[in-house]
C-alpha cells in the first residue's frame, strides 16, 4: 500500500506546472517549492534513447561540477610507495595498501565516498567487486579512478567529481548541488552535468538521445524539462 503525499509536498507539487521548463526556469523552481528543513540535494534524472544491453550503447563518464556539490567526499586511496605520500598531500581521507584490501573484504568495510587505487593495486582490488561493486565504488580507468597520477584523481573528486552511468532501465541519475546554492551556481553545475551527458552520446544511439529528463530535490516533486535543445545539441 502506498503512502499519500503530505500536505506540504502536495502544495509544493501544485506550483509546479504539467509542461516542460526550460533548465533556467527549472533551477529557481525547484528551490521555491523546498519545503524540509534540511539542505535537500538537487538530482537530474535523463532518460535516454539507449539499450544498456549492448555494450556499444553503454553512456558513462565523469564530470567536475564547477561548484562542487556542497559537501567533500570522502576518499580511500589504495596504493603503494610514494603513492601513498601523494594521496595523504592530495587530501585522501584514508589511503594504504593490502591492509585496507583485506579490511573491505573481511568487514565488507565502506564507509568513504570514493575509492582510488594504482594499476599495480588493482590485481588485490579485483577481488572486491562483491562489496564495491554494487555501491557503485569500483575503481575504474574509464572513470579516472584507476590511475598513476593520484594528487589529480582525489582533487578531482574532493573538487565536485560527479560520475554518471545509464542503468539497465536507460536512466542517468546525478547529483548536482544542493539546494542552499545560489540559483547561478546550481544552473551552472545542472548545464555541465547535462553537457557531460551529451557529450558521451554513443555512435550507436539512434533516433531520439534524451527521451526525458526532470530535476528534483530530495525529497521535492519532479519538475519537467524541456528536452528539445538537448537533442539539438546531441546531434550537432
Amino acid at each position: 500500500m502506498s503512502q499519500k503525499p503530505g500536505k506540504k509536498y502536495e502544495a509544493a507539487a501544485k506550483q509546479v506546472e504539467a509542461k516542460p521548463y526550460l533548465v533556467s526556469d527549472a533551477v529557481p523552481l525547484v528551490q521555491k517549492i523546498k519545503y524540509t528543513k534540511f539542505d535537500e540535494t538537487v538530482e537530474v534524472h535523463m532518460r535516454l534513447g539507449v539499450d544498456p544491453k549492448h555494450a556499444d550503447q553503454m553512456v558513462r563518464g565523469t564530470v567536475v561540477l564547477p561548484n562542487g556539490l556542497g559537501k567533500s567526499k570522502k576518499v580511500l586511496v589504495i596504493a603503494s610507495g610514494e603513492k601513498l605520500r601523494e594521496a595523504e598531500e592530495a587530501g585522501a581521507d584514508i589511503f594504504g595498501g593490502e591492509e585496507l584490501v583485506t579490511k573491505i573484504q573481511t568487514e565488507n568495510w565502506t564507509d568513504y565516498d570514493a575509492v582510488i587505487s594504482t594499476p599495480d593495486m588493482m590485481r588485490s582490488v579485483g577481488r572486491l567487486g562483491k562489496v564495491l561493486g554494487p555501491r557503485g565504488l569500483m575503481p575504474n580507468p574509464k572513470t579516472g579512478t584507476v590511475t598513476t597520477d593520484i594528487k589529480n584523481a582525489v582533487m578531482e573528486i574532493k573538487a565536485g567529481k560527479v560520475e554518471f552511468r545509464v542503468d539497465k532501465t536507460g536512466v542517468i541519475h546525478a547529483p548536482v548541488g544542493k539546494v542552499s546554492f545560489t540559483t547561478d551556481k546550481l544552473l551552472e553545475n545542472t548545464n555541465s552535468l547535462i553537457q557531460a551527458v551529451l557529450k558521451a552520446k554513443p555512435s550507436a544511439a539512434k533516433g531520439k538521445y534524451v527521451k526525458s529528463a526532470t530535476l528534483c530535490s530530495t525529497m521535492g516533486p519532479g519538475v519537467q524539462l524541456d528536452v528539445t535543445p538537448f537533442n539539438a545539441k546531441a546531434i550537432a
